[in-house]
């Protein structure tokens, strides 16, 4: 049988959120479109990693996946019915995984226009327009096949044009479950809480840890798992959810 395609964006780092779903998705059997924009990542802490995107596709390919990347702006309105159209070139894309985020800390009193903007374009309408992009593509045939999930975050405090786009997405991704609930396309919103990523200095790290009930931070493999599910056959009668898969992080 033809192995499901699936797009995942935000997928610029090898230890990255959206390089651990295409890891976990290649294992179980998907094909994988995946998107990133290097200009984002020049301007982070990180900096660029000109070889991660091209090393982890050849790992994925690897594991049996057929491979495609594609370095978009999604700051660019025209951009996600491109990527939607170019990664669904050959075959439609049966699952839409948003893992992108343009997410620059600022607070209230600090916040520019331009970069409130700017989280508002990356984390909301892109993520609008993707959405819309997926349902326009999706045939009826795949009824019950269709899934489309976002990553989000509580994160608001100081961190305000990343917290309140990250909200709209919220709502731009619910409100799917039941538009498209005839298409038979499902649409739920993740928050896996603080994930040691590499972003994290040695006091963040330590002071998030304690608040975990388990004593350890998530890990992309954690997330991977679970986003693994609500794509798959099993998770399909999960729908209209935001999902706190944490580890108990938002526990009272």
């Amino acid at each position: 049988m033809t192995r499901p395609l699936a797009l995942v964006t935000g997928v610029g780092r090898l230890v990255g959120i959206g390089a651990g779903i295409a890891r976990e998705l290649a294992r179980q059997g998907w094909d994988l479109a995946l998107s990133y924009h290097s200009a984002y990542d020049a301007r982070m802490a990180s900096g660029v990693r000109p070889h991660d995107a091209g090393q982890l596709a050849e790992e994925l390919r690897g594991r049996g996946a057929e491979v495609r990347l594609f370095d978009a702006d999604l700051t660019d309105p025209d951009a996600p019915a491109a990527l939607l159209a170019d990664a669904g070139a050959d075959r439609r894309v049966q699952a839409l995984i948003m893992s992108h985020a343009e997410s620059v800390d600022s607070s209230i009193l600090d916040t520019g226009v331009e970069s409130f903007d700017r989280h508002f374009a990356v984390n909301a309408r892109a993520s609008w327009l993707l959405v819309r992009a997926f349902a326009e593509q999706f045939p009826r045939e795949w009824a019950g096949c269709g899934r489309i999930l976002a990553l989000t975050s509580d994160h608001t405090v100081h961190n305000l044009p990343y917290g309140a786009s990250k909200g709209a997405l919220d709502r731009i991704v619910l409100a799917a479950a039941r538009e498209f609930g005839a298409q038979g396309i499902t649409a739920n919103v993740l928050n896996p809480g603080p994930i040691d990523t590499g972003w994290m200095d040695d006091p963040t790290r330590e002071a998030l840890t304690q608040r975990q009930p388990g004593g350890r931070l998530g890990t992309p493999a954690d997330v991977a798992a679970v986003v693994a599910f609500l794509v798959g056959e099993a998770g399909g009668w999960v729908n209209g959810q935001l999902i706190k898969a944490d580890g108990g992080f938002s526990a009272p």
